[in-house]
């Protein structure tokens, strides 16, 4: 199973919100890999780490494919540029993010763009809770820990929020 973070703070080329470039990427990931997603619920998150950017909107998808990792990240990254991101500093605002968060456990470290658990999942409540959502008995492939031991280990001041689109 391939597990990927979806969030967005900007509009972008396929949308005026964030909560749209995220549904017309799970689109186009659906369509690029031609498989069927299984997608969680949509959050409203702050960004991490905390500044004066706009709320996020964050999920995650799980897909099931025989395909190389720097293949899946090699389609992200087409799709994020398609989507307008332009990546010039880290976490900065963006139309669209799309991360490699696992592949069936393994671990992976072929290079700095490519390493496999995300390296920052576990610390991250726009991950986990999405998560959960979709793999409600995940453990980190590296850590071992259940996800429902990563969330009560988070920082409290996480804020992190159902997403329900007001249209």
């Amino acid at each position: 199973m391939i597990i990927i973070a979806v969030g967005s703070n900007l509009s972008g080329v396929w949308s005026d919100t964030p909560y749209g470039m995220c549904q017309e990427a799970v689109h186009r990931l659906s369509t690029e890999l031609e498989c069927h997603i299984k997608q969680s619920s949509w959050y409203q998150t702050s960004p991490i780490p905390p500044s004066s950017q706009p709320l996020y909107i964050n999920g995650v998808v799980t897909l099931e494919k025989e395909i190389e990792p720097i293949e899946v990240l090699k389609i992200l990254n087409k799709i994020e540029a398609e989507a307008g991101r332009v990546r010039q500093q880290a976490n900065e605002a963006r139309p669209l993010d799309l991360d490699i968060l696992d592949i069936d456990g393994k671990i992976i470290e072929e290079s700095p763009k490519l390493i496999i658990p995300h390296p920052r999942l576990h610390l991250r409540g726009f991950v986990l809770y999405p998560l959960k959502d979709v793999c409600p008995q995940w453990q980190h492939p590296i850590t071992h820990k259940h996800i429902n031991e990563l969330i009560d280990e988070l920082p409290k001041d996480q804020a992190i929020m159902s997403y329900l689109d007001e249209k």
